[in-house]
């Protein structure tokens, strides 16, 4: 996939538009702690996807993704009066899984950290099952020379 230098700014641009219009336009008692977190834009400008995130639980990340919907088109003629640019592009909501993604690598490095601390308290007690070295050694010249002997 090729990388827009413009496509990247009206997405930096759509970003901040949206955050904005969350912020202060949007009045629908379902949307929550909302933050936008990227936005992504299609080579040729026309479709926008939007991500973000809502702080709280279920019904919070429901409630939101309604109001959001509802309020896509307000969002997208102000977008577009404020881009300047030919065609406005479709916006599309995604609630974005970076804080659940987190919370799962968190876990499983507390699990790694903890499963380590083990093993080195068990190497710290652990003796060897038989000798400390197991494996033969080659004889010493004069013990091998009075062996051939006898």
């Amino acid at each position: 996939m090729v990388d827009h230098p413009r496509a990247r700014k009206v997405a930096e641009r759509i970003q901040v538009i949206v955050a904005q219009m969350i912020d202060t336009r949007i009045k629908d008692p379902r949307l929550g702690f909302v933050t936008i977190t990227d936005v992504r834009v299609t080579g040729d400008l026309q479709n926008a996807s939007v991500f973000y995130t809502v702080l709280g639980d279920e019904e919070a990340r429901t409630g939101s993704a309604a109001a959001l919907e509802s309020a896509k088109g307000l969002i997208r003629s102000e977008v577009g009066k404020q881009t300047g640019i030919r065609l406005t592009p479709t916006l599309e909501f995604f609630l974005d899984s970076i804080p659940e993604n987190a919370a799962t690598f968190d876990a499983a490095l507390h699990e790694a950290h903890r499963r380590d601390q083990e093993l080195d308290a068990l190497r710290k007690t652990a003796s060897y099952a038989g000798d400390e070295d197991p494996y033969k050694k080659p004889a010493a010249p004069e013990q091998a020379a009075a062996d051939d002997d006898a």
